[in-house]
């Protein structure tokens, strides 16, 4: 049997979901080869997790500036990129050029520019890129394909889609590199992407034209201020003003926060824990999105990172009649705790309102794991063996660009206040 061969970029808080498969469940078919980061402390980190967790060799570990080296010398036939979203193109394109296949954590990347240029890589290289949406994968979210795709309310002309983020995950992304929307390109590419894709998914449609809204109102200092605020700290780590706020992250409480980032901060001066009523936050917390689809379906989104609990909301309405789909997630903090906790369930309801019937439940098969059971799905969808899929979940790197390109697109609306229409951002 021929090992396929990983290389990861990377070495941040969503790595260990696919070297720690990789390294173990996946041993027999996958070997990972080697590390690439901009940060050596945080490379023996993974090092030594992949020792005393996984119970697998170290691997060769490359600074950033000598990928083509890394390629070179380990010879990977894979690539896994889950560096800063800004940097994703970079790895991308090389790994193509160099020959590598690419699997990408979402989103694909941040803006028209950088997305055009993965899109005439594919076509240049003719390799092959993947983006990991492991929403799709959930049982939900694939029994709700399945209904609509089945014609159970008939033909879909509206969709209301209503995301929480809590005061415990979303207030994270306002302590992180996420908070600078040149990094991220702010919660409607790097959360919503997730969110757009399900929709695109969902209705088995794309985007046409795209209206947002929205802003910073509750985090930043400004906000805090304006709510009576009076004491304020840059960052957690070291603060006696942080002691008692319950925004704060602290790290040295948190043996694999404190290593993956604490214990790494003095290479290259990235602090995981900055205050989230802090200055220099440019992404917004509010957020509400109009979209119309090419088949004339009409979406409202809204987007909050400041509320009591996580989940979703999202109801169609169709030629014969209502499906109402409710989810409550368990919250989190990133690389805080177990990987399972990440999106997993607290409760889902699925009701299909017929337009001259009774309405009805429809059970949902349940599954372990993360992201309401579809991350141990989407991992063996891409180290494992597969079974044949007819609802095409895996996700090619058009369905990577088409999410991002509503997140793009709402970006430029905040911009300008103009309707955007998406076919004019790139060219496939």
């Amino acid at each position: 049997m021929t090992l396929k061969r990983y290389a990861l970029v990377g070495t941040g808080g969503r790595a260990e979901f696919f070297y720690g498969p990789l390294a173990q469940k996946y041993r027999e078919t996958s070997r990972l080869v080697a590390f690439c980061d901009i940060n050596q402390t945080r490379m023996n980190y993974a090092n030594r997790l992949l020792q005393d967790k996984y119970e697998s060799a170290p691997v060769p570990t490359y600074r950033a500036d000598e990928f083509d080296r890394m390629i070179a010398e380990t010879k990977p036939d894979i690539v896994i990129v889950t560096s800063i979203d800004r940097t994703h193109h970079t790895y991308i394109i090389r790994a193509m050029e160099l020959g590598c296949d690419v699997i990408t954590e979402k989103p694909m990347t941040v803006d028209e520019e950088k997305c055009q240029q993965i899109i005439d890589a594919v076509k240049r290289t003719g390799r092959h890129l993947r983006v990991t949406f492991n929403y799709r994968y959930a049982p939900h979210n694939t029994k709700i394909r399945e209904l609509i795709k089945d014609g159970v309310i008939g033909e879909v002309f509206s969709v209301h889609f209503e995301w929480l983020l809590n005061t415990q995950h979303g207030a994270d992304y306002f302590r992180r590199w996420h908070r600078d929307k040149r990094n991220s390109g702010g919660l409607l590419v790097h959360k919503s992407t997730h969110h757009f894709d399900l929709v695109n998914f969902w209705l088995g449609s794309r985007p046409e034209t795209v209206y947002a809204m929205g802003g910073l109102r509750f985090y930043g200092r400004e906000n805090a201020e304006s709510r009576g605020v009076t004491q304020f700290y840059q960052r957690a780590h070291g603060s006696e003003a942080a002691l008692n706020d319950p925004f704060a992250l602290h790290m040295e409480n948190n043996s694999h926060l404190k290593a993956l980032y604490l214990d790494a901060e003095h290479e290259d001066g990235y602090q995981r824990d900055q205050s989230v009523f802090g200055d220099g936050i440019s992404i917004e917390d509010t957020l509400g999105v109009m979209v119309r689809y090419k088949n004339k379906a009409i979406m409202t989104y809204s987007l909050n990172a400041y509320l009591p609990w996580e989940g979703f909301n999202v109801v169609f309405n169709g030629s014969k009649g209502r499906l109402e789909v409710n989810v409550v997630e368990r919250p989190y903090v990133n690389s805080g705790g177990n990987k399972a906790d990440e999106g997993a369930l607290k409760h889902k309801t699925v009701t299909v309102h017929p337009m001259f019937d009774v309405p009805y439940q429809v059970a949902i098969e349940e599954k372990e794991g993360g992201h309401g059971g579809g991350d141990p799905i989407l991992l063996n969808d891409l180290f494992g063996n597969p079974e044949p899929d007819p609802l095409n979940r895996a996700a090619s790197h058009v369905d990577g660009a088409i999410s991002i390109l509503t997140g793009i697109a709402g970006n430029i609306s905040l911009r300008t206040g103009q309707p955007i229409s998406i076919d004019h951002l790139v060219r496939f």
